[in-house]
Formats: structure tokens, sequence, C-alpha cells
């Protein structure tokens, strides 16, 4: 029997409803995906806000690392309810009043800073037609002085030419008998400079270029001011040749005396090079620094130029080195086999501070700024414990008595935290989980350091000056 027109019309309506259903379905998954989509943008917008500021920071603002005083009446910015509602806040807020602050440094005086400088005192006399009592016109009689000023004088560079000559002396009695006795004098020692210059003229264009950051072709000019035309060239030759003669041999010795320390410290950083075979000028090359440990020994701090950062550059280095190694985040470092890593606390602290919003350094109720209140809390017990321990087993149990609470509460904190994705939080709380396992291990032993501050001064000068670019055989062989 035929479907009545109703039971069509009722089934269209079905199907339609079917339809409708799908497309509100359909519908609302492209809002929700809308959504999300729009969600990710925003929260890459402010990702991408926040590098900016980082980077109008790191260029245009302050390049210390030292947190500012707090503001009088700071504690005052929380209420008891936004205190009761926040505990992470309030015990940050505790763990900063307990800060003490640092005292800032006498002033040296000049005679503190020109300590060492020859002096030359200068008479402010009176013209000896003048020496007579404008009363009496009686002679005068000097009485004494007195202390006027002092003034800082700076005698410029003069460069002079030393020629040497050997006198001969001839035997007259044996000269007679046809005998040639001929002595002629000599230098007592060899040269073995290479070159025309001086140890000291050498030893001047390296402190120059090494030191000061000052390049070669601004020495040639300077030169030529002094009234002798030295080329670039000449002076490369003067470094590389004799750094290679006498240097070389006490660098070995020095590594070969570093590797059988038991605590070292590690850096590298970036440097542009010129005029290396087969690489482009605007490549990437590294200079890497390896030091001795704050172990009480003598300081022994050696320099080593790569190509790459690759992490075999410190296995090989360090071939034979068995103890503890302090170094930054980079991974490359975990390929020393013997090497036990230890975690540098100023990095950990950097990247917090690259993650505090602007304006909001004295915000307590931000996650960055609570943690880096208990990296400053360590900070200071640490430079508070050094300065009264006498012993590195003193030394070593005042860390485990006052800095393991510290360094506990830090990581309770540390495994709270739940940053956006991708945000400078985000970054920092992955940079010290994946560094976590050695952030305790300076506690081991009292000669630990418990950051890398001496390897990045050490290193410093490079950092200073690799606006300039120099060649690789010279970085080599200067080292």
């Amino acid at each position: 029997m035929a479907d009545s027109s109703k039971d069509i019309q009722l089934r269209e309506l079905k199907d339609m409803i079917t339809e409708l259903k799908n497309l509100i379905k359909t519908l609302q998954a492209t809002v929700d995906a809308g959504n999300k989509r729009e969600e990710a943008l925003t929260q890459e917008r402010d990702n991408l806000k926040e590098e900016v500021e980082l980077l109008r920071k790191k260029l245009f603002g302050t390049s210390s690392e030292k947190r500012s005083a707090d503001l009088p009446g700071q504690l005052n910015l929380f209420n008891e309810a936004e205190m009761e509602q926040d505990p992470a806040a309030a015990e940050a807020e505790e763990m900063a009043a307990l800060l003490p602050e640092k005292k800032r440094k006498a002033r040296a005086t000049n005679a503190e800073r020109f300590k060492g400088l020859p002096v030359k005192k200068e008479y402010l006399d009176i013209p000896e037609k003048d020496r007579f009592c404008p009363v009496c016109n009686a002679p005068l009689k000097r009485i004494g002085e007195e202390f006027v000023r002092r003034e800082l004088v700076f005698i410029p560079a003069k460069l002079k030419v030393i020629e040497y000559y050997s006198v001969s002396y001839e035997c007259p009695e044996c000269s007679k008998r046809s005998l040639s006795v001929i002595k002629k004098g000599k230098d007592g020692k060899p040269h073995l400079l290479y070159g025309m210059a001086s140890a000291g003229t050498v030893a001047w264009v390296m402190y120059q270029k090494f030191c000061n950051s000052l390049p070669y072709c601004r020495q040639e000019k300077d030169w030529k001011q002094y009234g002798a035309s030295i080329t670039r060239a000449t002076m490369a030759n003067w470094v590389i040749l004799n750094s290679d003669a006498f240097f070389r041999p006490m660098y070995e010795y020095f590594r070969r005396k570093l590797l059988e320390r038991e605590f070292a410290m590690a850096d590298e950083t970036p440097l542009q090079v010129l005029h290396e075979p087969g690489r482009r000028a605007q490549s990437k090359s590294y200079m890497w620094l390896f030091r001795s440990g704050e172990d009480g020994g003598v300081p022994i701090i050696l320099y080593k130029y790569s190509e790459t950062r690759a992490g075999d550059n410190a296995v090989e280095f360090l071939h034979g080195f068995k103890g503890y190694l302090m170094c930054d985040g980079y991974s490359g470092y975990n390929k020393v086999p013997d090497a036990k890593r230890t975690a540098c606390w100023a990095h950990i602290r950097r990247y917090l501070v690259d993650a505090v919003p602007k304006g909001k350094n004295l915000d307590y109720g931000q996650p960055a700024v609570q943690g880096i209140l208990y990296i400053d809390r360590l900070f200071r017990l640490e430079e508070t414990i050094k300065a009264k321990s006498t012993t590195f087993d003193s030394l070593k149990k005042a860390r485990l008595e006052k800095e393991v609470p510290v360094i506990e509460g830090f990581l309770s904190w540390l495994d709270m935290q739940k940053p956006t994705r991708g945000s400078r939080m985000d970054k920092a709380v992955t940079y010290i989980q994946n560094r976590r396992s050695y952030l305790m291990t300076y506690l081991e032993d009292g000669r630990c350091s418990f950051s890398n501050n001496l390897s990045e001064n050490a290193i410093r000068p490079f950092t200073v000056g690799r606006n300039y670019a120099v060649s690789r055989i010279m970085f080599c062989s200067a080292a």
C-alpha cells in the first residue's frame, strides 16, 4: 500500500532535521576550530610580544643582573585577602624580607687610585726678584710648602730603533807574526724572535689585540702616528710566529696540569672570523674557555678556537680529565666521558629574569619573580658561607645545612608551575627541569663551584671584542 502524503512529508521533515543537526555540528566544529586557531594566534602574539620586550631589554636595558633594592612599603601591595588566596606570593615575600641589603663599596681616594705611580713634585715658587718683604724690603726666608693640587699626566708612547754592532778586536802582537787572532762582541744569548720587533714590541701588539680588542688595522694607524710604517700583515706575522714558538709549549704544559685537577670550568662564545679557507666570512666560529675550578690551587685559564660548537671539541680538549665540570646548560658537554656535570645557578636565574614581564620586577605575584627570590637567597647564603668558612669541609657542611632547604623549596615551587606553552616562563621552566639532576651536584664537595661566573669573566674580553673579525690562525697561535 502506497504511503500517504502525510507520511512522505513526515519522512522529509525527519531527513531535514537530521541534515540540520549535521550542519549544526559542522558549524560548531568550524567555530571551535576557529576559536582554537584564534587562541593559538593570540598566544603566539603574546609570545612574540615577550620576545620583542626581551630583545629590547637586552639591547637598550641595563646589562647588570643585579636586582634593584625593594621599594619601601612594598609589602603593602598585597592585602590580607590576596595573601590568603596566594600562599606562594606570601612565602616569596617573606623570603625577600630576609635578604640582607648589600653595602655600597666606598669610593677610592686619589691616593689609592694612583698608588704605585711615580710622583714628581712641581713647586710653585716665587721669582727670586720678588723674594723681598713688601713692608721693610728684607729678604724673605723659606718656611715650608703647602699641597695645592694633583694632576695625572699621560706620556704618549715613543718608538726608537736600536742597532746592534759587534765590536771586533785583533791581537797586534800576533798579527806581526802573521797570526790573525780576532775577537768579536756577542749578545750573550741568541735572538730567537721572528722579525725585527723586540720582545716588548710583540707583547704590546698582543696586548692591544687580545686584551684591548684593538684590530691590526687600527694599530697600523697608531704605528704611523708613532713614525713607523708597520703593516697589519707584519704585525700578524709577529704574533703568529712568536706565539707558536714561545707560547705553544707553555700552553701544552698548562693543559696537562689542568687535566690533572679534579675541578674544571668551561664556557664558549661565538665569534666571526675572516679569511678562513673554505668558509664564508659570515660563518659562526667559537672560542672555548677551559679553566681550573675553585679548589684553592693556582688558577689555570686556557682558550681553544674551533669552527663549530660541536661537543667533540670539549671531548678532545678534556681528554683524560676526571672530576667535576662546571659549565652552562649546553648539552655538548655531556659527551665528556669522565666528567661529572654541575649546573650553573647564574644561568638558571638568567632564564627566570628573562621571563619577568615588563615592569613586573617587584611584583611578587609573578612566578618568575618568586623563582628569582629563591635563587637570590642561595646567592646571598653562598656569599655568607664562603666568607665564614675556613676549610672546604666546613663550606660543604654549611651548604648542606643552609642551602639544601632553599633548593628543596625551589624545586617544590618549580613542580607547581604550569606556564603557557611557548612563553618565556615555559622556556625557563623547561631549561631548569632539563638540568634538574645537576642542580645539587655542587653540594657533594666544598671545592665545587656554585656558578660559572668565573668562566664568563675570563671569556668576557672575547665577547667585548668579537665584533672585530680576526684570523683563525692568530687565535690558535695566541692560545
